[in-house]
């Protein structure tokens, strides 16, 4: 994972706070799904990098579509992820930060929990920090159609 606070240089206060919002965020998130994720582990690891007034916006062809508000939508967010995968590992991220507005190119590896399929595909997110924390997160997908295909329950299991 390429260090945050590198990529940004350290010139500028609102970057490097946003660097290391993000970086706690991703750390907390790694704990989170290590202790069983949405149902099993206590979204209280994660709150805290979170505006009260977050949004998430997620594509329309996705599993886990829509726009997700506040805590209670990042929460069942997740539990939408976890119905979605069976596994979802952020192997390789790298950031640019510019104030409030930063950049993530993340390297996913992942398993869909319906079909057994394994995955690699990058995710290119934008985010938006306001006094230290994430108000808003818009992710784009390379190929949201072969996203959905991996985590469509195969047609023999319906």
């Amino acid at each position: 994972m390429t260090d945050p606070l590198d990529a940004c240089g350290m010139t500028d206060p609102l970057a490097v706070d946003a660097a290391a919002v993000l970086t706690g965020m991703y750390a907390a998130e790694a704990e989170y799904l290590a202790a069983g994720g949405p149902g099993e582990a206590s979204f209280d690891l994660l709150a805290p990098f979170f505006a009260p007034d977050v949004v998430l916006h997620q594509a329309a062809a996705l599993p886990y579509c829509g726009t997700w508000r506040g805590h209670a939508g990042m929460e069942t967010f997740f539990l939408a992820m976890s119905r979605a995968w069976e596994s979802f590992d952020m192997e390789e991220q790298e950031f640019l930060v510019t104030g409030e507005t930063t950049v993530v190119l993340t390297q996913v590896s992942a398993r869909a929990r319906a079909s057994g399929r394994e995955l690699a595909f990058p995710i290119l997110q934008t985010l938006k920090v306001k006094d230290g924390q994430i108000a808003e997160v818009r992710p784009f997908y390379w190929d949201s159609a072969a996203i959905a295909a991996a985590c469509a329950v195969p047609a023999e299991r319906v």
